[in-house]
């Protein structure tokens, strides 16, 4: 599994209950493509979105967030961590 960094733009305004919403219906489908999100960070002021996930593709991740409603406008993959 890979990890990945995902952004989300155009969310101006974005509240805490909507940010959870969001990332609620990603982990309501996430076994489906054999994903995890594991955390979802937001800037309300700019709309950005971030989420943190493990994926077999970076397509798994962005066919999860189509279907959740909210495609992702970059995915990246993570290859170092400290």
């Amino acid at each position: 599994m890979t990890t990945f960094m995902d952004v989300h733009r155009g969310m101006t305004g974005i509240t805490a209950e909507q940010l959870a919403a969001a990332h609620q219906a990603d982990l309501a489908i996430e076994d489906e493509e054999h994903v995890h999100f594991k955390q979802a960070w937001a800037d309300p002021e700019s709309g950005t979105v971030y989420c943190l996930s493990e994926a077999p593709s970076r397509e798994a991740v962005q066919r999860i967030h189509e279907r959740a409603g909210h495609l992702a406008d970059e995915i990246h993959p993570v290859p170092l961590m400290v």
